[in-house]
């Protein structure tokens, strides 16, 4: 057994880019902070004490130097596809959040993607240069997101999160988010998937998104009192370009419900609050109130039913949990889980856990979401279709995305029904699929 281990310094690239990097190539790429030191260390690598967080690493361990040759050949092929790297002193342009805030007077928000020990301290200095803030990263205690976001609403600004997953703002999306149109339907919600399928739905019904504000699945807690969500409220409420909200979460606090509620008629818009619907639902009312309509969800079986169990292999937790709610019974798990993400990438990035357990089920009856949009892997049809043919059983997928999206909606479609699945824009009518092809 060979191995080798290349450093180069100030060569910077980010963490989703070198994880598609390390699938394609067979071999350990990544920054050399800390964290990715001591896991290549753990795995019997030799990483010298002048690593820095700011050095690309790249680590092979094959069975010949003929392999290593080919691995670090590969390695520099997929490099070069992704664009030249980020020199170290054009990503440092400020020395911290303060600092920036104050040299760019038109600087109004501020996106956290860092380590969870440190997010406390960065957004509470985002807050106190009066910035906005979405934060993507999880880490987050309950006591310290009820304390921002009650700092955050006192200096009437937004604290998108913790772990956030999804906003549109202004047209620009933040997390992970789809390629929607404009339009007059403003979407708040304490759900990253839940915002992305609805306004996917809108885009299908030719409507459009205004806003989509992010806030954090714990926002609608007792101990947070949906702060951002009624600050999401009140914002769109002012919008002049937003003629009807649409507020969705998973089951909230019954206290918090209904502040919520007096938030939403204290707008004087029409405002859907889809607390009691499935997405599908509070997407289409939400489009009626402006005018416009959902297409029908008209896909059906394409075999028989069978007697059996429903297996949900989901990447998006609200998703997830309405589709289990659809079928009743079953086995449901959702990959983008903290249990499931610790020390890996989101599965709407990397599929590779997803793929694997797939492939070993064994249940007649398989459900599963596809999120496509910006962030996410570049083709997961791609990925999946192979093992999908392979299975010869009920395969139904929702496809979450818009026709603008990168990786490209009919095609993604196209390729799955190719591989022998059933394929819906609306998870609720997957789901309701995957309960009738399991006998009801």
């Amino acid at each position: 057994m060979s191995e080798r281990v290349i450093v180069r310094g100030g060569a910077y690239y980010d963490s989703v880019t070198l994880m598609l990097v390390s699938r394609a190539a067979g071999a350990s790429v990544g920054m050399g902070t800390p964290l990715n030191v001591e896991l290549l260390r753990d795995q019997g690598f030799e990483i010298g004490d002048d690593v820095g967080p700011n050095d690309l690493v790249i680590a092979v361990r094959a069975d010949d130097e003929e392999a290593i040759e080919a691995a670090v050949a590969a390695v520099e092929r997929e490099l070069a596809s992704k664009g030249a790297p980020s020199a170290a002193a054009e990503r440092a342009a400020a020395r911290s959040i303060a600092a920036a805030a104050r040299r760019e007077d038109d600087l109004s928000l501020a996106f956290l993607s860092i380590p969870g020990e440190h997010v406390a301290y960065e957004a509470s200095a985002a807050l106190e240069a009066g910035l906005h803030v979405f934060c993507f990263s999880d880490g987050v205690t309950l006591e310290d997101e009820a304390a921002l976001k009650r700092r955050a609403a006192e200096r009437g600004l937004l604290f998108m999160g913790a772990d956030c997953g999804t906003a549109i703002i202004d047209g620009v999306a933040l997390g992970f988010a789809n390629a929607v149109r404009r339009g007059p339907v403003g979407i708040v919600g304490a759900s990253g998937t839940g915002i992305q399928e609805v306004s996917c739905l809108l885009d299908a019904a030719g409507v459009g998104v205004s806003h989509a504000i992010g806030v954090g699945g714990r926002d609608l807690s007792a101990e947070v009192g949906g702060l951002m969500m009624r600050r999401g409220l009140e914002l769109l409420a002012g919008d002049e370009d937003t003629r009807a909200i649409v507020a969705i979460s998973k089951p909230p606090d019954p206290a918090v419900a209904t502040a919520i509620e007096e938030a939403a008629a204290a707008t004087g818009k029409p405002v859907v609050l889809g607390f009691g619907m499935t997405l599908e639902e509070a997407a289409r009312a939400a489009a009626e109130h402006v005018g416009g309509s959902l297409p029908a969800a008209g896909e059906r079986l394409t075999r028989p039913p069978v007697r059996g169990e429903v297996r949900g292999l989901y990447s998006g937790g609200t998703l997830c949990g309405e589709a289990e709610r659809i079928v009743g019974h079953g086995t449901f798990t959702d990959f983008g889980a903290d249990e499931y993400t610790e020390g890996r990438a989101h599965p709407m990035i990397d599929p590779s856990l997803r793929l694997e357990h797939l492939a070993a089920a064994s249940e007649p009856v398989l459900l599963l979401d596809v999120v496509l949009g910006y962030g996410a892997h570049p083709d997961p049809a791609g990925e999946l279709a192979p093992v999908i043919e392979a299975l010869d059983r009920h395969v139904i997928v929702a496809l979450c995305g818009a026709d603008g999206d990168p990786q490209g909606l009919d095609a993604q479609r196209a390729r799955l029904e190719a591989a022998g699945a059933v394929v819906t824009r609306s998870n609720a009518h997957a789901a309701g699929l995957a309960k009738e092809a399991a006998g009801g």
